[in-house]
C-alpha cells in the first residue's frame, strides 16, 4: 500500500532497461516483425503475476526479465501505477496510514485493463503516473510501446476477471505470512524510517485482511504456484517455456516478399501509387543520382532537390479546406488553408534523412520523428531498433487526425516499409492518413504495401522492376555492422555454399564492411571462416543512399 511502499530500486538488468516505478521495459537486440506478411499484428504474451504483499513477486518478474535477456522487448507493469485518484479526505487519511490501498475498489481495473489490452495487441498507450509520496494520480502519464512479452505483477493481479481474461499465464508467488511480515519490517524499518508498531498496525488492519479475503483466494485461478524464496528452479522453467512460446510465433517472410504473385496487380493498377511527372527536369535528375560517377556533393544536391519534388507532390494530394482572404490591394482572393497543419515527418534511418531536408525546405518547423530499421544478420528480416515519435503520436486521439509522411530513398522487399507503418497504425494513425515518400520503389515493394496496407498512398519518382539476389564476400574475423544505409536493403551473413550458420553471439560493436555500412548491432565470426552477404537489390537501382549522402 502506498503509505508503506518503499522507494523502488532500480534493478541491474541490461543496459538497454529503461523504469519508472516498478514500471520496466528492457529492449535488446531490436523487434523482430510481430505482424504476419498481411500487416496483422500478433499479440504479445502476457503473464500475470500475483501474490502477497512482500511475497516477492517483483523478483520473480525481474528474475524472468532477466532470464530473458536474448528477447526483444519485455515490459514490466505494475499494479502500483494505476491507483484511483483520491479525495483529500482521502489523501489526508492516507497520510495518517489510515487508509485501505490493498481493498480491490483501490485500483482502476478498468484503465488497468484498457491499457494492457492495447500493449497486448501492439497498440502504444499511456499508463498513469501514481505519486507515494502525495498519495495521488498525477497529471502526466507514462509512454509505452512494443513488447514482445508483458508482465503484469500486483497484489490483485488475478483478482479481477477482466484482467484474467488478458493473460496467456497466471502465476501466484506464495510466500510464508511470517516471512512476508519480516520482510515488510525490514523493508519499511530501512527504506522508509518507519517504526515497527505502525508497521505492525497497519499490517493487521489492513494487508492481512486482505490478503486472506482477497489476494490468497485468487491462488485458485493460477496456471503455476511459484515459492517467494529458493525459487530459481521455478524461474528456470518459466524462462523455457516463455522461449519456446516466442519461438513458435517467430515470424520469416522477407523471401515471400519478394516472390510476386501472378495475379498481383501492377504498379500502375494500384490507385495509391502516385508516379511523379516524369518531365525532363526529373529524369535528368534521376541520371545524375543513379550514376556511379556522381561526386558527393553533387549527389546531396540534387538529392535535396529531388525530395523537394516529391514532397511537394504529395502535399498537393493531402485535405485542404478553402479560405477567403483579403490582398494588399483590397480584393478578396478565393484560397485555401490548412495545408501545413497536422502534417509530420518520419524518417527511417539512414536514407531518410534526406527527405528530412527536402520537407524542411517546404513546411517550416514541421515535426519530425525517426524509426531505426536495420536487417538482422540470421535471416535478412528487419528489426525494429529505435522509435522516436513526436509526441502528437503518443496519444491515440491526437495521432488519428495527424497526416504522416513517411520518408525513406528506396524500398526494395517492403519489410522496412511494412514495419514502420505497422509502427504508426500502432500509434493510431489511419491507413488513409500514411503517405510513403521514396525516391524509387520496386514493384516486389508496391506489391508486398499494396497487399498488407491498400489505403497507404506511396508517392515517388521511380518504379523500378528488378530485385536481384547477390552475393558480396565479407572479411572474416571483423564485426559484421548491419545494413544501416537502407531498412530495406536486406542482407543476411551465409557460410560460403550455404553452408550452416555458427555464430558466436551478438556484439553491438559499429564497424564497417564491404558494403560501406557503419552502425547498429553487429556479429562476431572467428578468423578464418568465409562468409558471404546475401542481399536483395533493386536494380537499376541508385545504390546506398544513405551512404552516398552521409558518407565522404
Amino acid at each position: 500500500m502506498p503509505g508503506h511502499k518503499p522507494t523502488p530500486r532500480r534493478p541491474s538488468l541490461s543496459p538497454h532497461s529503461s523504469f519508472r516505478g516498478k514500471n520496466v521495459v528492457m529492449a535488446s537486440r531490436g523487434r523482430a516483425p510481430w505482424y504476419t506478411p498481411d500487416g496483422k499484428a500478433v499479440p504479445a504474451y502476457v503473464i500475470g503475476i500475483a501474490g502477497g504483499s512482500s511475497s516477492g513477486k517483483t523478483s520473480v518478474a525481474r528474475a524472468i526479465c532477466k532470464g530473458l535477456n536474448n528477447i526483444p522487448t519485455v515490459l514490466i507493469l505494475s499494479q502500483d501505477a494505476f491507483y484511483k485518484r483520491h479525495t483529500q479526505e482521502e489523501i489526508d487519511r492516507a497520510m495518517n496510514n489510515d487508509f485501505d490501498f490493498d481493498h480491490p475498489d483501490s485500483i482502476d481495473m478498468e484503465l488497468f485493463a484498457q491499457c494492457l489490452n492495447d500493449l497486448k495487441l501492439g497498440r502504444a498507450t499511456e499508463i498513469p503516473v501514481y505519486s507515494f509520496e502525495h498519495h495521488q494520480r498525477l497529471e502526466e502519464k507514462q509512454y509505452l510501446y512494443g513488447a514482445s512479452v508483458i508482465i503484469v505483477e500486483g497484489i490483485m493481479a488475478l483478482q479481477a476477471a477482466e484482467m484474467r481474461d488478458l493473460y496467456d499465464l497466471k502465476v501466484f508467488v506464495n510466500c510464508d505470512s511470517d516471512l512476508m511480515l519480516a520482510r515488510r519490517i525490514r523493508r519499511d524499518t530501512v527504506e522508509r524510517g518507519r517504526d515497527v508498531d505502525g508497521i505492525l498496525d497497519q499490517y493487521l488492519r489492513f494487508v492481512k485482511s486482505s490478503y486472506d479475503n482477497f489476494v490468497q483466494p485468487s491462488s485458485k485461478y493460477a496456471d503455476i504456484i511459484v515459492p517467494g524464496h529458493h525459487n530459481d528452479t521455478a524461474i528456470e522453467l518459466l524462462v523455457t517455456h516463455l522461449q519456446r512460446q516466442l519461438d513458435a510465433r517467430s515470424l520469416r517472410f522477407r523471401r515471400e516478399l519478394v516472390e510476386l504473385d501472378s495475379t498481383a496487380p501492377t504498379p500502375s493498377e494500384v490507385v495509391n501509387v502516385q508516379l511523379v511527372p516524369q518531365t525532363n527536369q526529373l529524369l535528368g535528375i534521376m541520371t545524375i543520382l543513379r550514376s556511379a560517377d556522381t561526386k558527393r556533393n553533387e549527389f546531396i544536391f540534387y538529392a535535396d532537390r529531388l525530395s523537394t519534388i516529391i514532397v511537394e507532390a504529395a502535399l498537393a494530394e493531402l485535405p485542404r479546406q478553402s479560405k477567403d482572404i483579403t490582398t494588399a490591394n483590397g480584393v478578396t482572393f478565393h484560397g485555401v488553408d490548412g495545408c501545413d497543419s497536422n502534417i509530420i515527418g518520419v524518417s527511417i534511418l539512414r536514407s531518410g534523412g534526406p527527405f528530412a531536408n527536402g520537407l524542411r525546405r517546404v513546411i517550416r518547423d514541421v515535426p519530425l520523428g525517426s524509426m531505426l530499421i536495420q536487417s538482422e544478420p540470421q535471416s535478412g528480416e528487419p528489426l525494429l531498433l529505435d522509435v522516436k515519435l513526436p509526441e502528437s503520436l503518443h496519444s491515440r486521439n491526437t495521432a488519428r487526425t495527424m497526416q504522416v509522411l513517411l520518408l525513406d530513398s528506396q524500398m526494395g522487399t517492403g519489410a522496412a516499409a511494412l514495419m514502420a507503418i505497422r509502427v504508426l497504425l500502432d500509434h493510431g494513425v489511419p491507413q488513409s492518413n500514411i503517405t510513403f515518400l521514396t525516391f524509387l520503389v520496386s514493384r516486389y515493394a508496391v506489391h508486398s504495401v499494396h497487399r498488407a496496407f491498400p489505403s497507404v498512398r506511396i508517392v515517388t519518382a521511380a518504379i523500378d522492376d528488378e530485385l536481384d539476389e547477390v552475393r558480396l564476400p565479407v572479411v572474416a574475423g571483423h564485426t559484421l555492422g548491419e545494413v544501416s544505409a537502407e531498412g530495406d536493403f536486406s542482407a543476411r551473413v551465409v557460410a560460403m555454399h550455404e553452408d550452416a550458420i555458427d555464430f558466436e553471439g551478438g556484439v553491438e560493436t559499429p564497424t564497417g564492411d564491404a558494403l560501406g555500412n557503419g552502425v547498429g548491432v553487429g556479429l562476431r565470426f572467428s578468423r578464418g571462416e568465409k562468409k558471404e552477404k546475401i542481399a536483395w537489390v533493386v536494380k537499376p537501382g541508385m545504390g546506398h543512399v544513405g551512404d552516398r549522402y552521409y558518407l565522404s
